[in-house]
Protein backbone atom coordinates (compact mmCIF):
# COMPACT_ATOMS: atom_id res chain seq x y z
CA UNK A 1 0.00 0.00 0.00
CA UNK A 2 1.40 3.09 -0.75
CA UNK A 3 -0.41 7.12 0.06
CA UNK A 4 1.54 10.60 -0.06
CA UNK A 5 1.29 11.35 3.53
CA UNK A 6 1.05 15.00 4.04
CA UNK A 7 1.23 16.67 7.54
CA UNK A 8 2.33 19.15 9.88
CA UNK A 9 4.11 18.56 12.70
CA UNK A 10 5.12 20.76 16.55
CA UNK A 11 7.13 19.93 18.88
CA UNK A 12 5.57 20.46 22.48
CA UNK A 13 6.73 21.03 26.04
CA UNK A 14 5.23 18.46 28.76
CA UNK A 15 2.75 20.69 30.12
CA UNK A 16 1.42 21.48 26.50
CA UNK A 17 1.37 17.63 26.12
CA UNK A 18 -0.78 16.95 29.34
CA UNK A 19 -3.40 19.83 28.25
CA UNK A 20 -3.99 18.46 24.99
CA UNK A 21 -4.04 14.82 26.53
CA UNK A 22 -6.90 15.97 28.77
CA UNK A 23 -8.92 16.72 25.97
CA UNK A 24 -9.78 13.30 24.98
CA UNK A 25 -10.53 11.23 27.85
CA UNK A 26 -12.05 8.63 25.77
CA UNK A 27 -9.03 7.69 23.59
CA UNK A 28 -7.40 5.07 24.13
CA UNK A 29 -3.49 5.63 23.45
CA UNK A 30 -1.98 3.29 21.07
CA UNK A 31 1.83 1.80 21.64
CA UNK A 32 3.91 1.51 18.83
CA UNK A 33 7.78 1.23 18.23
CA UNK A 34 9.63 2.08 15.63
CA UNK A 35 12.79 0.27 14.54
CA UNK A 36 15.03 2.33 12.11
CA UNK A 37 17.06 0.70 9.72
CA UNK A 38 20.21 1.96 7.35
CA UNK A 39 23.97 1.60 7.09
CA UNK A 40 25.83 2.71 9.46
CA UNK A 41 27.32 4.76 6.71
CA UNK A 42 23.41 6.23 6.58
CA UNK A 43 22.95 5.02 3.00
CA UNK A 44 19.21 5.88 3.08
CA UNK A 45 19.49 8.77 4.20
CA UNK A 46 22.00 10.33 1.84
CA UNK A 47 19.52 8.37 -0.65
CA UNK A 48 16.61 10.94 1.24
CA UNK A 49 14.82 7.99 2.04
CA UNK A 50 13.87 6.55 5.73
CA UNK A 51 13.09 2.86 6.45
CA UNK A 52 11.47 1.43 9.49
CA UNK A 53 9.60 -1.33 10.78
CA UNK A 54 6.57 -0.43 13.11
CA UNK A 55 5.67 -2.47 15.67
CA UNK A 56 2.15 -2.57 17.63
CA UNK A 57 0.62 -5.13 20.36
CA UNK A 58 -1.16 -7.07 17.49
CA UNK A 59 1.45 -6.90 14.67
CA UNK A 60 3.94 -4.88 12.59
CA UNK A 61 4.49 -2.98 9.47
CA UNK A 62 7.34 -1.97 7.50
CA UNK A 63 7.56 1.28 5.94
CA UNK A 64 9.63 3.49 3.56
CA UNK A 65 9.55 7.20 2.89
CA UNK A 66 10.54 9.00 0.00
CA UNK A 67 9.98 12.50 0.05
CA UNK A 68 8.15 14.44 -2.52
CA UNK A 69 8.15 18.04 -3.75
CA UNK A 70 4.81 18.25 -1.62
CA UNK A 71 4.95 15.68 1.18
CA UNK A 72 6.44 11.71 1.75
CA UNK A 73 5.12 9.03 -0.36
CA UNK A 74 4.87 6.43 2.07
CA UNK A 75 4.78 2.76 1.18
CA UNK A 76 3.55 0.46 3.91
CA UNK A 77 3.56 -3.12 4.21
CA UNK A 78 2.21 -5.65 6.52
CA UNK A 79 4.78 -7.78 7.49
CA UNK A 80 3.77 -11.57 9.03
CA UNK A 81 3.89 -13.05 12.03
CA UNK A 82 6.97 -15.36 11.39
CA UNK A 83 8.53 -11.98 9.81
CA UNK A 84 8.44 -9.41 12.32
CA UNK A 85 9.78 -11.20 15.18
CA UNK A 86 12.96 -11.37 14.13
CA UNK A 87 13.59 -7.61 13.95
CA UNK A 88 15.74 -6.12 15.35
CA UNK A 89 17.77 -9.10 15.36
CA UNK A 90 17.80 -9.48 11.95
CA UNK A 91 17.20 -7.47 8.79
CA UNK A 92 15.11 -9.59 6.69
CA UNK A 93 13.24 -7.82 4.24
CA UNK A 94 10.01 -9.44 2.48
CA UNK A 95 9.63 -9.53 -1.21
CA UNK A 96 7.50 -7.00 -2.62
CA UNK A 97 7.32 -3.31 -3.40
CA UNK A 98 9.87 -1.66 -0.52
CA UNK A 99 12.49 -4.42 -1.50
CA UNK A 100 12.00 -2.87 -5.21
CA UNK A 101 12.19 0.31 -4.75
CA UNK A 102 15.39 -0.40 -2.28
CA UNK A 103 17.01 -2.57 -5.11
CA UNK A 104 16.33 0.24 -7.93
CA UNK A 105 18.22 2.40 -5.76
CA UNK A 106 20.80 -0.07 -5.82
CA UNK A 107 20.81 -0.64 -1.86
CA UNK A 108 23.39 -2.51 -0.62
CA UNK A 109 20.92 -4.72 1.14
CA UNK A 110 22.89 -6.87 2.95
CA UNK A 111 24.36 -3.54 4.76
CA UNK A 112 21.64 -2.49 6.21
CA UNK A 113 21.06 -3.01 9.91
CA UNK A 114 18.62 -1.55 13.09
CA UNK A 115 20.21 1.15 14.36
CA UNK A 116 17.62 1.57 17.25
CA UNK A 117 14.02 2.12 18.18
CA UNK A 118 11.88 4.79 19.37
CA UNK A 119 8.85 3.85 21.01
CA UNK A 120 5.90 6.25 21.13
CA UNK A 121 2.12 6.21 22.98
CA UNK A 122 0.09 8.48 20.78
CA UNK A 123 -3.30 9.41 20.57
CA UNK A 124 -5.27 9.63 17.55
CA UNK A 125 -8.21 11.57 16.52
CA UNK A 126 -10.18 12.07 13.30
CA UNK A 127 -11.15 15.99 13.83
CA UNK A 128 -12.75 17.86 10.77
CA UNK A 129 -9.60 18.96 10.31
CA UNK A 130 -7.39 16.04 9.43
CA UNK A 131 -6.04 12.75 11.86
CA UNK A 132 -4.51 14.50 14.80
CA UNK A 133 -1.82 12.93 16.99
CA UNK A 134 -0.81 13.58 20.19
CA UNK A 135 2.43 11.82 20.57
CA UNK A 136 4.89 11.24 23.70
CA UNK A 137 8.10 9.35 22.31
CA UNK A 138 11.14 7.72 24.50
CA UNK A 139 14.64 7.17 22.77
CA UNK A 140 17.99 6.49 24.38
CA UNK A 141 17.77 9.10 27.07
CA UNK A 142 15.06 11.19 25.42
CA UNK A 143 11.84 11.89 26.15
CA UNK A 144 9.63 14.32 23.28
CA UNK A 145 5.73 15.62 22.94
CA UNK A 146 4.62 16.24 19.57
CA UNK A 147 1.59 17.43 17.52
CA UNK A 148 1.22 15.89 14.38
CA UNK A 149 -1.98 17.00 12.02
CA UNK A 150 -2.31 14.75 8.70
CA UNK A 151 -3.80 16.18 5.93
CA UNK A 152 -4.93 16.43 2.19
CA UNK A 153 -4.83 19.82 1.18
CA UNK A 154 -1.59 20.96 2.23
CA UNK A 155 -2.44 24.64 1.69
CA UNK A 156 -5.69 24.36 3.51
CA UNK A 157 -4.01 21.77 5.80
CA UNK A 158 -1.45 24.47 7.12
CA UNK A 159 -4.10 27.19 7.73
CA UNK A 160 -6.04 24.46 9.95
CA UNK A 161 -2.99 23.74 12.03
CA UNK A 162 -1.77 27.66 12.71
CA UNK A 163 -5.73 27.75 13.53
CA UNK A 164 -5.54 24.67 16.34
CA UNK A 165 -2.24 26.48 17.52
CA UNK A 166 -3.79 29.32 18.28
CA UNK A 167 -7.06 28.26 19.30
CA UNK A 168 -5.12 25.94 21.98
CA UNK A 169 -2.41 28.47 22.85
CA UNK A 170 0.38 25.96 21.47
CA UNK A 171 4.05 28.26 20.48
CA UNK A 172 5.03 27.05 17.29
CA UNK A 173 8.18 24.81 17.68
CA UNK A 174 9.43 23.48 14.28
CA UNK A 175 9.59 19.26 14.74
CA UNK A 176 12.06 17.72 12.69
CA UNK A 177 10.96 13.74 11.91
CA UNK A 178 10.92 11.21 14.53
CA UNK A 179 13.58 9.57 12.82
CA UNK A 180 15.83 12.77 12.14
CA UNK A 181 15.46 13.34 16.05
CA UNK A 182 16.42 9.84 16.81
CA UNK A 183 19.40 9.90 14.60
CA UNK A 184 20.39 13.20 16.22
CA UNK A 185 21.13 11.56 19.49
CA UNK A 186 22.12 8.20 17.54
Amino acid sequence: MQHLEIEFKNLLKKTEYDRLRVLYPDVTPIHQTNYYIDSPQWTLKEHGMALRVRTFETGAELTLKIPQTIGNMEYNQELTSLVWPLFPDQVQLPEGTILDLLREEGIALEKLRVLGSLHTERLEIQVPIGLLAIDKSSYFDQIDYELELEVTNPTQGYKDFQQFLREHGLDERKAPTKVARFAAKL
